[in-house]
């Protein structure tokens, strides 16, 4: 059963779920009309799966509805990691949340059966940007290791045409592992965003403008610190019509899981017929899971007993006047 809550001002309207993984299930600008997170074609079942110990991505996506879910304490592929079974995604992407809220905020909290943490994440507006403060916080007796980020995928009315797509990322990586037939990227490709690796000899794919049919899997690196501009992404509609900018804390989430479907995969449930661009703010690579990750030297974030961990996602939704300049700290582009 579906319980649906609804935060909203003047200017953006935001539907969250707190039983499937506190899942923001969409975000509205109110002037414009227009609608920033995508949908998948097939209806997503509305009972949350505790415990959520997901064996796999086929049953992951009968709970996923596009939108914004959450992912920790895994991202990516199921795995057995310190003698524990982590889920595809992680248990916070399709458990249920504890929630409160009033006309400000909604506040969402798990204690995870996974891991030793707890996560409080409060949701605000201002304006035309939607704030995500999040703090976890480790209760047991030894240190808990965890990878911790997000997944909100863009489609709807943001990708109703072209889209022309900038970031603060110097660094770029494609997935070792992953070459649908539609991916157009030389898998492992590492180089400079946005000219990146193709498959094609001795050529580079201008990922900024991607092109449809497309499906990869990729990451951006190597932000900035915030003091000199920080993580950012925004995707524009080219005809100026609507626009998003996505910033957080790249002390915290030095990558951005960066994944392309544009009706390039025709297997079910996607049936070519599924338009989302996902940027990914996260704390690791590869999008594999715990022990790959550890396996293959990768990052994971260590939280400490008693210790504990702060991070800020800001999401605005504005008109465009052409390319964007930057991001402001404040998670507002420049003008």
């Amino acid at each position: 059963m579906s319980a649906l809550v609804l935060l909203e001002n003047e200017q953006l309207r935001v539907v969250v779920d707190p039983m499937v993984g506190g899942t923001i299930r969409s975000v509205q600008h109110q002037e414009l009309g227009f609608s920033v997170l995508g949908k998948v074609p097939w209806k997503a079942e509305t009972t949350p799966l505790d415990p959520a110990t997901v064996q796999d991505d086929a049953l992951w996506l009968t709970r996923y509805s596009g939108g914004w879910p959450i992912l920790f304490p895994n991202g990516g592929d199921a795995c057995t990691y310190q003698g524990v079974f982590h889920g595809f995604h992680g248990e916070a992407s399709v458990a249920p949340w504890d929630m409160q809220m009033d006309d400000r905020a909604i506040v969402l909290r798990r204690r995870f059966q996974t891991v030793p943490v707890t996560l409080e994440r409060e949701i605000t507006l201002d304006g035309d940007l939607l704030l995500i403060r999040e703090t976890a916080r480790c209760t047991g007796a030894a240190p808990a290791t965890v990878m911790w980020g997000h997944q909100p995928s863009f489609g709807a009315d943001l990708l109703d045409g072209p889209v022309e797509i900038q970031s603060s990322a110097r660094g770029f990586l494609s997935d070792e592992r992953y070459d649908a037939p539609a991916n157009p990227l030389r898998p492992g490709g590492k180089g400079r965003w946005p000219m990146v690796p193709s498959k094609a000899k001795n050529a580079l794919y201008d990922l900024s403008r991607p092109r449809e049919p497309l499906s990869a899997m990729t990451c951006l690196g190597d932000f900035p610190p915030k003091i000199t501009g920080g993580a950012w992404v925004t995707l524009r509609r080219l005809d100026n019509a609507v626009g998003i900018a996505l910033s957080w804390d790249e002390s915290v989430f030095p990558y951005a899981w960066l994944w392309f479907e544009l009706n390039g995969l025709k297997d079910a449930p996607w049936n070519g017929q599924t338009r989302l661009i996902a940027v990914g703010p996260n704390t690791s690579w590869p999008a594999s899971g715990l022990a790959d990750v550890e396996e293959q030297g990768g990052r994971l974030l260590i939280l400490a007993p008693g210790k504990e961990v702060t991070a800020e996602i800001r999401l605005q939704v504005f008109k465009p006047g052409g390319a964007v300049r930057g991001v402001n700290p404040d998670g507002r582009v420049m003008g």
